[in-house]
């Protein structure tokens, strides 16, 4: 079963439906459901995230697709809302990263836009 994500004019997807594997029936299923919707449609790869397929299998389009995602035509690419302002997309997994690294120790943290900083998270009782 192949996954596929219908686009607006912006490249914005819209929706993401569970279709026919590509090349079943010897059909391009992602053209077939672009041309009966009037969209674009570009099949996604559930086990894809950040260019790493989860099964060792082959990744496919960086990311999975969500509504909201952009397609990026030059990157073959779904790349994920931007989360803040200060954020860097990596070119490599198409994913955002902040401008620092989360601290490596055991605790939980929150990025702090206004400070571009991670707070430590803290528990409410």
């Amino acid at each position: 079963m192949a996954h596929y994500a219908f686009l607006d004019s912006n490249n914005i997807v819209t929706e993401v439906i569970v279709g026919k594997n590509e090349g079943e029936s010897g059909i391009d299923w992602e053209q077939h459901y672009g041309e009966f919707r009037g969209q674009t449609c570009k099949r996604t790869s559930y086990n894809t995230n950040g260019g790493v397929h989860s099964n060792s299998g082959t990744p496919f389009r960086k990311n999975y697709a969500g509504i909201g995602y952009t397609y990026d035509s030059n990157r073959d690419a779904f790349i994920p809302l931007k989360p803040f302002a200060s954020w860097l997309l990596n070119e490599t997994t198409c994913l955002w990263d902040a401008p620092t690294a989360v601290p490596k120790d055991e605790k939980m943290y929150l990025w702090d836009e206004p400070t571009l900083s991670w707070v430590e998270e803290t528990q409410s009782e």
